[in-house]
């Protein structure tokens, strides 16, 4: 796929490379196992159950303890975030120099995999039970580590697998597979392990043992799927790039990466700035949103469980849908539409804050349809942006950026709350605040023509093989 260097319009239409269905299944297929641990280890499950009352000692104050333990849960994560941001470009310039994406894949994915198993081990045991939720912690940001890097070498992939006229749609069915996944993966483990007072196997709630039992079907379910693209992709090394490159010379590599894209190549970095404010955003939407159900608007925890099925089934279905229209229309399109509906939409549901949970389903569920189309179109255009044999480095830049931008959401939504006299729904314009400050950065940025990051015109026909 032949890119422009410079911030010129493309003389000609870029070569389609036609498209293997087996192979675009197998990749999709690592989204799909990766819900694992999005959905299941770090949102819903483990995490709710690392900083809620199982790990409160008798007779202990319990807003305190969970508090403390909310607490560790956010600088391990934090650490974790940093060491992504200082690792990351690095790796993926080892990676691209020798074509050897597949392999980083597979270390981080078996990395994550055993993480989640491990979970197991962390049970309550009174007199133990902070060194218990320390190691939860520990486990969990080391897996965030490497979920964090495996998707740098995930998200290069997608080059090889796709053209200009191709890549917004097979990025959208990856995206939406992953939504897909959380949702059975959920119901499975709810139904057959959590809800029930005797689950399947005879399975208990005693001593955390529903949540265990699942963290061994969550790590299972991960590492089988991440399998199929490791097997079915594979890897490419750029013409002329050396076979080996130091770490010190990685890092060099990277900084004069960034001096060239500062240089010759502003839209690239400037879409980076721009995706990592509204990529925090659109995090800031689920991370919150069952916050603000059950704080602002009534919602019972299994109410939450329900929306949260719900909005991954909308949002999982629009992010498919919408991988369509990037391919037509160019991802720009998609992402400016997208979080323009996304700041009219929070806007109209903190305005109707008192009508209840009707205005919380009807608002949630638009922006739950906007936030996969937002997240699949962004790394599309990134993925036409990157240059020849370097895809994986630029990736590695594009979550650096997205850590350094971590805190936007939390602190404008913390800062809103402040403003509104201590209302938790006045949390919901912080949340906007940072999507509009994202869509103002964005807007401006020109992109290079050629690449299709206008839409089909831009490029020549595509084709389709079994």
């Amino acid at each position: 796929m032949a890119h422009p260097t410079a911030e010129v319009p493309a003389g000609a239409p870029v070569a389609e490379p036609p498209v293997v269905r087996r192979q675009v299944a197998a990749w999709a297929a690592w989204d799909w196992g990766s819900a694992a641990f999005n959905a299941v280890v770090t949102t819903f499950v483990f995490t709710v159950y690392l900083t809620g009352t199982t790990f409160v000692e008798p007779g202990a104050d319990e807003t305190a303890a969970t508090a403390l333990h909310s607490q560790w849960l956010g600088w391990g994560l934090a650490a974790a975030g940093v060491l992504v941001a200082l690792t990351a470009p690095a790796l993926g310039t080892l990676a691209d120099a020798g074509g050897r994406r597949r392999p980083l894949l597979g270390a981080m994915s078996a990395v994550v995999g055993l993480s989640i198993l491990a979970l197991w081990f962390v049970q309550p045991a009174e007199g133990g039970m902070d060194d218990a939720v320390r190691l939860g912690v520990t486990l969990l940001a080391v897996g965030t580590i490497a979920a964090e890097i495996a998707s740098v070498a995930y998200n290069a992939l997608l080059l090889q697998i796709s053209g200009p006229r191709t890549i917004g749609r097979i990025s959208g069915i990856g995206w939406g597979a992953g939504y897909v996944g959380g949702i059975v993966l959920l119901l499975v483990l709810y139904f057959g392990f959590i809800q029930p007072d005797v689950g399947l196997f005879g399975v208990t709630s005693e001593g955390g043992l529903d949540v265990r039992v699942s963290m061994l079907v969550a790590g299972a379910w991960f590492l089988v799927f991440a399998v199929p693209v490791l097997v079915a992709v594979p890897d490419h090394r750029r013409p002329g790039a050396p076979a080996r490159v130091s770490v010190v010379g990685a890092y060099a590599t990277v900084g004069r990466h960034v001096a060239a894209l500062r240089r010759d190549r502003r839209s690239t970095l400037r879409f980076l700035v721009a995706s990592a404010v509204f990529r925090d955003g659109l995090a800031g939407v689920f991370t919150f949103g069952g916050v603000l159900a059950a704080g602002t608007f009534g919602f019972s925890a299994a109410d939450v469980i329900v929306f949260a099925i719900a909005a991954n089934v909308v949002a999982g279905a629009a992010t498919v849908a919408a991988g369509w229209l990037d391919d037509r229309y160019g991802p720009r399109r998609v992402v400016t539409w997208s979080l323009v509906v996304l700041v009219v939409a929070g806007t109209v549901v903190f305005l109707l804050h008192d009508v209840g949970a009707s205005a919380f389903w009807a608002g949630g569920l638009v922006l739950s349809a906007c936030v996969g189309p937002a997240q699949s179109a962004s790394r599309a255009l990134l993925a036409r942006l990157a240059e020849p044999g370097r895809e994986t480095e630029v990736f590695g830049l594009y979550a650096t950026t997205g850590r350094v931008a971590t805190f936007l959401a939390p602190a404008a939504f913390s800062t809103a709350i402040l403003i509104g006299g201590g209302e938790q729904y006045w949390g919901i314009l912080g949340i906007v605040a940072v999507l509009l400050l994202g869509l103002l950065l964005f807007v401006p940025v020109r992109f290079p023509r050629g690449l299709g990051v206008d839409g089909r015109r831009d490029v020549a026909p595509a084709t389709m093989d079994a």
